[in-house]
């Protein structure tokens, strides 16, 4: 019996909605936004300065200085404060978090790696959300302030997802061995959850 549900997506797939509407379902904690709240909290960072470093990669200059402060570069321990949350420390703080959150059960936790943090448990359903390009688009638009450039901001938002699990998991985003289900959300966003929970099959739910 699957106790997490682990939901990846395309930007502007809808995957983010589709959590929501999953965990409201279930009766479960929907873990998305939360991640960066408490990864706040425990850094003793704001959000916001938090949601900066969110399924990112630090510039390759950080990640140089960095490994040359680290390896004692004489000079340069007075240039960079390791204490300060980046990508590399926001990384690993996410997954504190959803470990724990996996380990307490009946929750969806979107993105941040969780399909390859989770992978080796029994009781996490992982999904891939993706959809077609244009949907995408047209789905953006509505939510971005007036003339944003949609189709830029979800490629390269694509692009930094792609990345940031390469670079901290070592795995291809798109690779399917990491889910259980992939599927369009094409279908409309109301099939595609009942998917999800038909193919998860029985799942405790809140009393």
């Amino acid at each position: 019996m699957f106790r997490v549900i682990t939901v990846s997506r395309q930007y502007g797939s809808g995957g983010g909605e589709i959590a929501r509407r999953l965990a409201s379902r279930l009766g479960w904690r929907l873990v998305d936004q939360s991640v960066v709240n408490e990864i706040a909290a425990r850094a003793r960072v704001s959000p916001s300065v938090a949601a900066e470093y969110d399924e990112r990669v630090d510039p390759w200059f950080h990640r140089m200085v960095k490994a040359l402060w680290q390896g004692g570069y004489e000079g340069l321990a007075t240039t960079v404060d390791t204490s300060v949350l980046d990508s590399e420390g926001m990384t690993r703080l996410a997954g504190e978090v959803i470990r724990e959150a996996a380990s307490l059960g009946q929750c969806v936790i979107v993105g941040r790696g969780s399909q390859c943090i989770l992978c080796g448990h029994k009781d996490a359903f992982r999904v891939s959300v993706f959809g077609p390009r244009h949907e995408k688009i047209q789905r953006l638009r509505e939510r971005l302030a007036p003339g944003t450039d949609a189709e830029r901001v979800m490629d390269e938002m694509d692009r930094r997802r792609a990345a940031y699990i390469n670079r901290f998991y070592g795995e291809g985003w798109k690779d399917r061995r990491l889910y259980h289900l992939v599927i369009s959300s094409a279908l409309g966003l109301e099939t595609v959850t009942d998917t999800i929970l038909c193919a998860a099959g029985p799942t405790p739910k809140t009393s």
